[in-house]
């Protein structure tokens, strides 16, 4: 069922609109079930039906069918006078940049108004407008009501496979560009990434350097505590090494200096590689990484071999992709 949040309802400065809106729902559904009901009326058979089931209602409603125009057009007026009443406070309000924008947006309003049978039915978007903007103000809640849950699911499973096809049609396209050797992905390493190789020098050096402060220099100590404590049980399992306590007076001590040496300098060289991340002298070291990765054209060098590969890579990736495209969510969501 619709339910109304009445503490919005309180709360609302637009209370008068809010009135308004609801009293112009209630018309706009009791015209369409009239003129629903007088298109069904408007054939014979229903007539001759309604002459020998229910004479009564025939004769009485027979003379309003006959004035169907004018009792339409007591609607009509209202509705055009709630939808000038709107554009004069719209103007007033200056919700609008311009004055002349409210019939431009609110066209259904004012085509619905027409006294003909099939621009009637667009007062449809009239009602389904109002209810929208009530949604919107959090007066009424339509997302609790099974029409809406019935209609959202079937709108979210059809974008869902329009998008699917899309998705699927598009990955199509760039595997056959792929397949054909598209020089796609040279432009985007000549002319996009190579003019910026020093950008994303910069950027990665600061990056490693940022990295390499915030994770090493506050946990210096532990990180060579540990070191050293993996560099001992290392040492211990080496059997040379363990040789060396069998040596008669100097044998034990030559081992545990050998085993504080090798843990310093493993700790120093580590800290020492750890200190120059942090530092600005790991650009050089960057920069050649990035050179490495990203070669100047005339240093490129064709690998048909490495380039089929590559090829062979890329649409197993893309078919990957489609794979997962294909899996239809919205089954899983069946009632």
């Amino acid at each position: 069922m619709l339910r109304i949040n009445r503490e919005n309802l309180k709360s609302s400065h637009q209370l008068i609109w809010f009135i308004v809106d609801f009293l112009m729902l209630g018309l706009l559904i009791i015209n369409l079930a009239f003129i629903i009901w007088d298109s069904i009326y408007n054939f014979v058979a229903v007539q001759d039906l309604l002459k020998q089931y229910a004479p009564g209602l025939q004769s009485l409603y027979h003379p309003i069918h006959d004035r169907f125009i004018f009792y339409d057009m007591i609607f009509v007026s209202i509705f055009l006078s709630e939808f000038f009443l709107r554009w004069g406070y719209a103007v007033k309000a200056k919700i609008y940049d311009r004055w002349y924008f409210y019939p431009f947006i609110h066209w259904y309003d004012l085509v619905g108004c027409i006294p003909v049978g099939s621009l009637r039915f667009l007062r449809v978007l009239r009602v389904i407008s109002i209810i929208y903007r009530l949604h919107q103000y959090k007066i009424i809640d339509v997302t609790n009501t099974k029409l809406y849950r019935f209609v959202n699911f079937y709108y979210e499973a059809f974008m869902e496979e329009l998008s699917d096809r899309i998705v699927l049609k598009v990955l199509s396209g760039v595997q056959q560009e792929v397949k054909r050797g598209s020089p796609l992905f040279d432009k985007i390493q000549q002319d996009i990434l190579y003019p910026r190789r020093d950008m994303l020098t910069d950027w990665i050096s600061s990056r490693v350097a940022e990295a390499a402060q915030e994770g090493y220099v506050p946990n210096r100590g532990a990180l060579r505590s540990y070191l050293e404590d993996r560099v001992d049980s290392a040492l211990k399992q080496n059997l040379e090494l363990s040789r060396l306590k069998f040596l008669p007076v100097v044998g034990p001590t030559i081992q545990e200096t050998l085993e504080e040496a090798v843990g310093d300098i493993v700790a120093n060289v580590i800290h020492q590689i750890l200190e120059d991340l942090a530092s600005a002298s790991n650009h050089a070291f960057i920069e050649d990484i990035v050179n490495v990765f990203l070669p100047s054209p005339d240093q490129l060098e064709s690998d048909e071999t490495e380039n089929e590969a590559l090829i062979n890579l890329i649409v197993e990736i893309i078919d990957a992709v489609k794979a997962q495209v294909r899996v239809k969510y919205w089954r899983e969501d069946l009632p």
